[in-house]
């Protein structure tokens, strides 16, 4: 059972800025090669913490675009492998708007989590 408070994301936001605004800059000044790794890591728990917040809601709005596109019900890696199973074969193409807008949904989804400064 889940702990009321810290959530599991505030724990990783305070982690991740723990490494980043303290152990980061006494890591540069002495071995600036662990400061560097400690700057990936502390990227890493910050895509986690987002995963953990946004990435149920984002998985929710998957599923139900793909069961409206292939117009059958599953989980979310049956509906994905029947997807590319008829990208595979040609039974869909770009020319399919209901594709490229569940693909371009998807991918910002996806971008929101693994680095939301991108755009």
């Amino acid at each position: 059972m889940a702990q009321d408070r810290p959530t599991a994301s505030e724990l990783l936001t305070a982690i991740a800025d723990f490494l980043r605004e303290e152990a980061t800059p006494a890591l540069d000044r002495a071995e600036p090669r662990l400061g560097f790794q400690m700057r990936v890591a502390a990227n890493a728990l910050a895509i986690l913490e987002r995963e953990v917040r946004l990435g149920p809601a984002a998985d929710a709005r998957e599923h139900d675009r793909l069961v409206g596109l292939l117009g059958r019900d599953g989980t979310l890696e049956t509906l994905n492998r029947e997807l590319a199973r008829q990208l595979r074969t040609g039974e869909r193409d770009e020319r399919d708007s209901g594709l490229m807008a569940h693909l371009e949904a998807t991918v910002a989804d996806k971008i929101a989590i693994a680095n939301p400064k991108w755009r």
